[in-house]
């Protein structure tokens, strides 16, 4: 019984010490975002200018951080005002489709359900699930956004660190497999910036014709939310319809409407022309690896599952695919 026990609690101990290394890989995977990030766009300068690769590698850090600060310089008042309007908004706006939906037999069973203490405790758990970080919301910025500048400055360091606990017979693979991950994030993350700004851009201009109001901070959301594949839309739907309904049903119709329109433009045109010239991965596939990494880690699980995604193809196709390939030929 003893034995039993102690390796039960040795497995349980292990599980628990991966899940809080898994967490923490995570973070390496978005500092290494960031880095693939600033280093491709060095690499674009460096083509266009032929300056010094030290020089375009300068100017991509420091002009992509000074052009993100001017941004919020420019139109953070504007969005501070919005966001501060859109949080006394909701809850007026939740009321009043409670009231809506209490008007029919079909809306009070909707509005019965929802308010069960039941339901209430899987949505706490479910979004307090998804908002679950390693070190804090700040900590996990400051963590990341440090592991991209340490990454951007030296790469092959790292790189030649992990290649390095690989033995000798095993060293050229390694560096081809690494090699082949880079290159399939950089495809993939190039693919998911224009995506994002496809859909920034055009929500921004249908809730202007629409007539909404904080329509720059919800064309951000929409824009920011398209990072995460099939469920990121969804969740940035949400407040534009709540704000809608206090202009009517029908303006709440036009902008879910609207939103489903832009999601069916990206999922179906925008991002498959993008990956079929960058890189094709299963749409099935993502939404298991955002449900399954979703469950563990949160939502650093969901934000990250798709190029994690990424990262296993690429490994099967260096590590397995391409040597069963050869042995059959």
């Amino acid at each position: 019984m003893w034995i039993a026990t102690g390796i039960i609690s040795f497995a349980v101990v292990l599980l628990l010490l991966f899940k809080t290394i898994f967490s923490v890989l995570l973070l390496v995977l978005a500092g290494a975002l960031i880095a693939i990030f600033f280093r491709s766009l060095a690499g674009l300068i460096e083509k266009k200018t032929g300056w010094p690769s030290t020089a375009c590698l300068l100017i991509s850090t420091l002009g992509t951080l000074l052009f993100v600060g001017g941004i919020c310089w420019l139109v953070g008042a504007k969005v501070q005002a919005q966001i501060a309007q859109l949080t006394d908004t909701l809850p007026a706006t939740i009321d009043k489709t409670k009231a809506q939906l209490q008007s029919t037999p079909l809306g009070q069973k909707i509005v019965e359900r929802l308010s069960s203490p039941g339901s209430a405790a899987k949505t706490k758990g479910i979004i307090s699930r998804f908002f679950s970080t390693s070190f804090g919301v700040l900590g996990d910025l400051y963590v990341v956004i440090f592991l991209g500048l340490f990454f951007t400055v030296s790469p092959k360091l790292y790189v030649d660190g992990i290649v390095t606990l690989i033995p000798d017979a095993g060293k050229p693979k390694t560096k081809k497999v690494l090699a082949t991950i880079g290159d399939m994030l950089k495809k993939w993350l190039k693919g998911k910036l224009f995506a994002m700004l496809v859909v920034l851009v055009l929500t921004a201009i249908g809730l202007v014709i629409l007539g909404m109001p904080m329509w720059l901070t919800l064309a951000i959301i929409a824009g920011l939310l398209n990072f995460i594949p099939n469920f990121g839309p969804l969740i940035a739907m949400i407040p534009a319809v709540l704000i809608a309904f206090l202009q009517g049903p029908n303006q709440a119709l036009l902008v879910a409407g609207l939103y489903i329109f832009i999601q069916v433009l990206e999922s179906n045109v925008i991002t498959p022309s993008v990956q079929k010239k960058l890189i094709k991965i299963p749409p099935a596939l993502i939404i298991i690896a955002q449900l399954v990494m979703g469950v563990l880690t949160g939502g650093w699980g969901l934000l990250l599952a798709t190029p994690l995604i990424a990262i296993l193809m690429a490994v099967v196709q260096e590590v397995y695919l391409k040597e069963q390939s050869s042995e059959n030929s």
